[in-house]
């Protein structure tokens, strides 16, 4: 038998009035709705209230508040708490009773927002674990969502440990403290680690109870620095220095450990008060000078990588954790100045001799250059006195060019021993650093191991040929190629050089020559050892006109001499003509005319003398003077 599936009207409803609208009675009616009333809760728009949610999604919450309708809230609002759920009390915030649509607005954040500041600062004043949903990474740390208020937990107060990956803790519930607020800013600060720290010094107390010099330990990386490893021990923090690594050179710790690696260490050191450990990780293995082969002797070799560089020398790493050093002095058996790079570099496999070998205070010096024999021990045989080189210029002084004819052996290139003719005034005027030059070996000092050479030496004197050649009074050419205050120097043929005082400079006119004047001059001094060559332009015309000079005098000296005797005999002539002038007439005309005769030439020959006297001790005294003068320029 088929059951009746429809529901069977009430027998005692009056279907009659409710077709005429009176279902019930007024008084039911009103009682209905008073009873009706009573289940609904009377609310404010703007006010915060208590709801219970009643239904969740994805997108949205449902909260009933007692209205006669309930609240959608955007989940959104609820992400700094991940373990809400149906039946949670919440807070809510009434914007508005009913919308266009009829529906009852509702805010979560809203309803946080009212009271957070007030409740942060509650949960500061007490002390309170509070919770918070960190929303995003910023510069130096975190933004946390606490009560509705965006609070900045720094970097530093996320964790003990330091922090490499920030974005791990993004969109995450964590606990906190409220450890600063900023009332006029209204800016909060929270800590993550301040919850655990307290828990971390009691550990930390019974850690470095139980710690003894010389224990070994397991423990973990947890920050690399340049200047060390922080080891976690287990709830406290150890630090091995980068000297205490490895016996050997370390150049940054991060060739030793890696993060997160775990390693056993030794305790070297700790301080009670201020809780540092100070660890040691190559202590844990027997110190290399212990294992060096005890045969090594001072004059074995040795092989080694070059692991520190200085200007003063290389430190070679014999074997790890066993270095020597090469002073810059024992790279090169030159006595040049030079710094230890020019020489080697860092990672340079090198072979050395040993020189000195302490064990005891662990130094051990090492040399490279006693891998080539000393060039100066036979000197004699390879470089000797006249021998003739190829050297390279090293080095300009004012006196002369330091050159070395191979290395370890140096010379020294007087500027007078550069060339034969040419005035050298610098040695940068006759060759350049670097530059090759050839030179003859003059001498050798072996005990300040040094040679002097000789570049001119290459070539015979020059000056033995001059000396025909330029000889006093011989005119030459020349051109003026520098004007000093104190003359000018002249370009005289076959490449040499004199010198002219601004006197001699004066032409016959008055005038004085001018650079790049092409002229004759005269020599009035040739030194071969000084390599000297005193000229004169105005010698030649002075010359000239003293040469003219007496050849008039001499022309004019008979008629003068002539008179003269005239004068002195006419005395006496007169008295013998007083006398007896008959007999002596003819005598007396014969004495007088062989005594004008005699006079005559005397005189002739007094005066042709008297001027070239005159001249010779004239141009003397001048030519005296002018050596003087030029000798000084």
């Amino acid at each position: 038998m088929l059951e009746n599936k429809f529901a069977v009207p009430s027998a005692d409803f009056d279907w009659d009035a409710y077709a005429q609208g009176d279902a019930i009675s007024n008084q039911d009616r009103d009682a209905l709705t008073a009873q009706y009333d009573t289940t609904l809760n009377q609310v404010k728009d703007k006010e915060v209230v208590m709801g219970t949610i009643i239904s969740m999604n994805k997108r949205e919450v449902v909260v009933n508040i007692g209205f006669k309708s309930d609240g959608i809230i955007p989940m959104s609002e609820f992400r700094y708490n991940p373990d809400l759920k149906v039946g949670d009390q919440v807070e809510v915030f009434i914007e508005n009773q009913e919308d266009k649509k009829g529906q009852l607005l509702l805010s979560h954040k809203a309803a946080r927002a009212s009271r957070s500041w007030e409740r942060v600062n509650e949960a500061l004043a007490n002390d309170e674990i509070i919770k918070g949903f960190v929303k995003c990474r910023t510069k130096g740390g975190m933004i946390v969502d606490v009560f509705g208020i965006e609070a900045f937990l720094p970097g530093s107060q996320i964790d003990v440990k330091p922090i490499r990956d920030y974005d791990v803790f993004v969109n995450k519930t964590m606990e906190f403290k409220v450890v600063k607020i900023n009332q006029e800013f209204k800016n909060v600060v929270v800590s993550h680690k301040a919850l655990i720290e307290a828990e971390l010094e009691q550990q930390k107390k019974e850690i470095i109870s139980k710690l003894e010099k010389g224990q070994v330990l397991e423990g973990v990386v947890k920050n690399i620095t340049s200047y060390g490893v922080f080891i976690d021990l287990g709830g406290v923090d150890g630090l091995i220095h980068i000297t205490d690594l490895s016996w050997g050179r370390v150049n940054h710790p991060e060739e030793i450990v890696s993060l997160d690696e775990k390693i056993n260490v030794v305790i070297l050191d700790f301080d009670d008060e201020k809780k540092r450990i100070a660890l040691g990780l190559k202590q844990l293995t027997p110190h290399p000078w212990d294992a060096l082969d005890t045969e090594l002797k001072v004059g074995d070799k040795v092989n080694g990588r070059v692991v520190v560089m200085a200007d003063y020398g290389a430190f070679i790493e014999v074997i790890p954790g066993v270095e020597g050093l090469i002073h810059v002095s024992e790279m090169s058996w030159s006595q040049h100045l030079r710094s230890a790079q020019d020489f080697l570099k860092v990672g340079d496999e090198v072979e050395a001799v040993v020189l000195t070998l302490d064990r005891d205070e662990r130094k051990m010096s090492l040399g490279i250059k006693q891998l080539k024999s000393d060039p100066w021990e036979n000197i004699d045989e390879k470089y000797g006195v006249n021998s003739k080189h190829t050297a390279r210029v090293r080095n300009f002084t004012s006196f002369g060019v330091f050159v070395e004819i191979e290395e370890g052996v140096d010379g020294l290139i007087h500027i007078s021993d550069l060339s034969w003719t040419k005035k050298v005034k610098h040695p940068s005027e006759f060759t350049q650093i670097g530059a090759e030059i050839d030179v003859q070996v003059l001498e050798i000092d072996k005990d300040n191991r040094r040679l002097s050479l000789g570049h001119k030496q290459l070539e015979e004197n020059p000056w033995d040929v001059f000396e025909t050649i330029f000889t006093p009074d011989s005119i030459h050419e020349g051109t003026i190629i520098e004007m000093l205050d104190k003359g000018a120097v002249v370009a005289l043929p076959y490449g040499v050089e004199g010198f002219a005082t601004p006197k001699h400079l004066v032409k016959e006119d008055g005038t004085s020559a001018k650079m790049d004047e092409k002229m004759n001059f005269k020599v009035i001094e040739f030194n071969k050892d000084a390599k000297r060559i005193i000229l004169s332009h105005s010698r030649i015309h002075e010359d000239a006109q003293r040469a003219a000079a007496p050849a008039e005098e001499v022309a004019a000296e008979p008629k003068k001499v002539a008179k003269k005797v005239a004068k002195e005999e006419a005395p006496s002539i007169e008295k013998t003509t007083l006398g007896d002038i008959d007999v002596l007439s003819n005598l007396k005309d014969k004495m007088v005319a062989k005594a004008t005769e005699a006079m005559i030439a005397k005189e002739a020959a007094k005066t042709e003398a008297a001027p070239a006297k005159k001249a010779t001790k004239k141009a003397a005294k001048a030519e005296t003077t002018e050596t003087a003068e030029e000798t000084e320029a």
